[in-house]
């Protein structure tokens, strides 16, 4: 691999970028290509399917031979609430791929003991996200039922094109919540993109059933929307 390939490769992965090695198989020359470069035709659309599926491709366009092979930054679920749903969501999450984490000011909820192997942080969301940013490679999950917990890291996700914003409540709550971002200057068509009610619409009761609703939803939006590799 050319050292200006490795270097790309390197400062995508640093700054979670998902790029793409397209090498032309006729003359083995290797291009880095960004999710957001616009490539015409059926190469294009080659790239797009691979960083959509995140799986390496041979491809034949026009008489030539390419490969492309992804390079996708890791997905994390950042779940705020350490609730019994959030006991049973992020080991779910974990087997499908995904990067849980799990914060929760509440330390009687936060313990190491409910999530054991999950990285867990028992502080408030500000606190934290501003140490970890959010980016469009998240899926943001709310738990809580508390505005004080929730709100922040709601506005932090949409600010940040997560690919995936979601929380838990009625549609009588959800609505309240949509009311109270808008009058704190979230922009009304981003709102627009929270899921609430959570979850797919699958008639879940328990919370080992609603976190699974959760994570189809997030796995059903994450393929259908964006390049992140589960």
């Amino acid at each position: 691999m050319e050292p200006a390939v490795l270097k790309a490769l390197n400062a995508a992965r640093d700054e979670r970028r998902a790029v793409a090695v397209v090498t032309d198989l006729g003359d083995g020359r290797d291009r880095v290509v960004s999710e957001d470069d616009a490539i015409p035709g059926e190469l294009g659309a080659a790239i797009a399917e691979a960083f959509r599926s995140g799986k390496a491709a041979p491809v034949s366009v026009s008489g030539r031979d390419f490969f492309i092979n992804v390079h996708l930054p890791p997905v994390r679920m950042v779940i705020v609430g350490a609730v019994h749903i959030s006991q049973a969501l992020a080991p779910m999450a974990s087997a499908a791929g995904f990067h849980p984490e799990i914060i929760d000011p509440r330390t009687a909820f936060a313990t190491p003991e409910r999530f054991a192997g999950i990285e867990l942080s028992a502080d408030w969301p500000e606190m934290v996200l501003a140490q970890r940013p959010l980016d469009r490679w998240c899926a943001l999950v709310a738990l809580t039922h508390d505005p004080k917990i929730d709100d922040h890291p709601i506005r932090a996700a949409l600010e940040a094109e997560c690919f995936y914003v979601g929380a838990l409540g009625s549609r009588k709550t959800h609505g309240r919540r949509i009311e109270r971002l808008i009058a704190a200057g979230a922009d009304p068509d981003a709102v627009s993109r929270i899921r609430g009610p959570i979850g797919l619409p699958i008639g879940a009761s328990t919370p080992a059933e609603i976190g699974v609703s959760i994570l189809a939803e997030i796995i059903g939006e994450r393929r259908k929307s964006r390049s992140a590799p589960v």
